[in-house]
């Protein structure tokens, strides 16, 4: 981190300014690690047991998310141009496709080559950290109407990964994960629209939006903290030793070229600001944690899974503040 902060410092043409961008952006990424780190203490201290997993998680998916996006759609000026509401969706859809695409292709270099492996390592390449990561980083670093685009954006996201990624994983019909498609966040983002769309929240009561507004604030902590216990849970089956091969290629990739990816597809795609902020916060994110699950649930292959997660992660804490900073400056954000 500090060399790359000396490598901004010591380019040619460059001011402070830059640099004191990058400390910005670094100091919007560093709570989050902090919150998911403290997630990981509280596993090993033992007061977050294994067992309040279940019942926190499905407060947080069931309540405290669908709290949180009432709150930013309702209101949002973004989300009344339609661009920003059918594009977004569009864009996270075809970005996860690309990226389950390379995981597939790249797998080769990893030295995958049953099934399962390979399913498994496109999924984790291919599936980005796209909600309690980027949403604090949205609203830090930029404002309330990009962290509604970005919701509208992981509509696309979760139709992917219900779809295209059980494919990958399990190799079953396309359409056979259809129904978790319909998740309360999912149906809480279509709601929130329509009623954006309609005005509808000047028939709300003042009180109901206050409500969902000091609920939504404590989804992302609580979903962070959770992500940390459940990589603390794992921390103990990683070797990275063992896969070696698959911890360098998945991070490469899904750290390394995907990246590059966004930020042009950000650049040169004719779309609203909010939509190439989303984009380039998404294209610097780390593998999502759910294929550990998704591996365990369908089939799959959980110790590729833990490796390219966990290596992932681990390499995210230089590469996130790194690609975004470079994202919005070759974006002109």
């Amino acid at each position: 981190m500090i060399a790359a902060a000396l490598l901004f410092a010591a380019t040619p043409g460059v001011t402070d300014d830059p640099m004191r961008e990058f400390l910005t952006v670094l100091t919007a990424v560093l709570p989050v690690f902090c919150i998911a780190g403290a997630g990981v203490l509280l596993r090993k201290i033992n007061w977050l047991t294994e067992e309040a997993d279940q019942s926190l998680l499905r407060v947080t998916i069931n309540l405290l998310s669908p709290c949180l996006i009432f709150d930013k759609i309702l209101q949002n000026e973004a989300l009344r141009q339609p661009s920003n509401v059918f594009l977004p969706p569009i864009v996270g859809f075809a970005t996860v496709a690309v990226g389950l695409w390379v995981g597939r292709f790249g797998a080769r270099f990893a030295g995958l080559k049953d099934q399962r492996t390979v399913g498994t390592f496109a999924l984790c390449v291919g599936l980005y950290n796209y909600g309690y990561f980027p949403l604090p980083l949205a609203e830090t670093l930029f404002d309330r109407e990009t962290v509604g685009v970005l919701f509208v954006h992981n509509l696309g996201v979760e139709i992917a990964m219900w779809t295209l990624g059980i494919v990958v994983i399990s190799g079953a019909k396309i359409g056979s994960g259809w129904r978790k498609v319909l998740n309360p966040p999912v149906i809480a983002i279509l709601a929130a629209l329509l009623f954006n769309a309609l005005h509808g929240y000047e028939w709300i009561p003042s009180f109901v939006i206050l409500t969902a507004k000091m609920l939504g604030q404590c989804a992302i902590p609580m979903g962070l903290i959770l992500i940390g216990a459940i990589v603390a849970d794992h921390l103990r089956e990683f070797h990275s030793t063992v896969g070696w091969r698959v911890v360098l290629t998945g991070s490469v990739l899904r750290l390394g070229l995907l990246p590059i990816g966004f930020l042009l597809l950000a650049r040169y795609l004719p779309c609203t600001i909010e939509l190439k902020r989303v984009i380039v916060l998404q294209g610097a994110m780390s593998s999502a944690v759910f294929p550990i699950a998704m591996a365990r649930h369908y089939n799959g292959d959980p110790a590729t899974a833990l490796r390219v997660v966990i290596g992932t992660s681990v390499i995210g804490f230089v590469t996130i503040p790194i690609w975004i900073r470079l994202g919005m400056k070759f974006v002109d954000l």
